[in-house]
């Protein structure tokens, strides 16, 4: 067997440099240069970080940012399968999810989906969610499914900690969840909660009209300061644990 000795590198310092393991030579290549005009043509289409709820009316992505380092409530009029889709993609985010509700049978199927809780969504008792010890690294999601009047849980928003609350319908307690949530999604309703969603959360005519006709699986989104339709498409996975898109539970 014979053996190629390469030639000694040289130059000042360079010997110290490999034996030290820094500064190893590579391969030599020309610089590559962009002119100034051409700049612009590197920036890439970045949206917000979070999770994808569906698609607005220009087809475009719709992120909810719910993993936050502030307090951060939202409350759903609408039904429990949109719930169950925000908790599966918020724990497909790296969010732990922990869903307190009345009727725990309604999500065995999903925990069982996800290794039986170990693998980010557990499932608590009305009253029963322990302290989570959410943080940056391990954010969290409180999922309320309590019905109609949720008592004031026990759980409560914070720093990397987000509390979805799920109301079937318009309650006596919903508008005092509504002035607390920094965001509220709102599902087909009859005309007269529309009117009176329309009232409490300043809503115009043409929103507070659409309400009682929205299609299953359409979501009108507010913020105080933006209102937005999103359409939440599941996939083939999510079909197949919580069939299609429906209003009623």
């Amino acid at each position: 067997m014979t053996m190629t000795t390469s030639p000694t590198p040289s130059g000042p310092g360079l010997g110290e440099r490999l034996r030290t393991g820094f500064g190893l030579l590579g391969p030599r290549h020309p610089r590559h240069t962009l002119p100034v005009e051409q700049v612009d043509a590197l920036t890439l289409p970045i949206g917000d970080d979070g999770v994808v709820v569906g698609v607005n009316n220009e087809g475009q992505p719709a992120v909810l940012g719910v993993n936050r380092p502030t307090p951060y409530d939202i409350v759903l009029i609408g039904g429990l399968w949109t719930a169950q889709v925000m908790a599966l993609r918020s724990a497909a985010t790296g969010a732990r999810v922990a869903v307190e509700t009345g009727r725990p049978q309604a999500w065995m199927q999903m925990v069982h989906a996800m290794g039986g809780g170990q693998n980010g969504l557990s499932v608590y008792d009305v009253g029963r969610v322990p302290p989570q010890g959410a943080s940056a690294g391990t954010p969290v999601l409180v999922v309320r499914d309590c019905g109609m009047r949720p008592p004031r849980g026990r759980v409560v928003s914070g720093p990397w900690q987000s509390v979805l609350t799920l109301l079937p319908y318009l309650s006596p307690v919903a508008p005092r969840l509504l002035r607390q949530a920094r965001l509220a999604g709102i599902q087909r309703v009859s005309p007269d909660e529309a009117a009176e969603l329309g009232r409490t959360m300043g809503l115009s005519r043409t929103e507070v009209e659409s309400l009682p006709g929205l299609p299953d699986g359409v979501t009108l989104w507010c913020t105080d300061r933006d209102r937005q339709y999103v359409l939440t498409q599941p996939t083939d996975a999510e079909i197949g644990l919580l069939g299609t898109p429906r209003r009623m539970d």
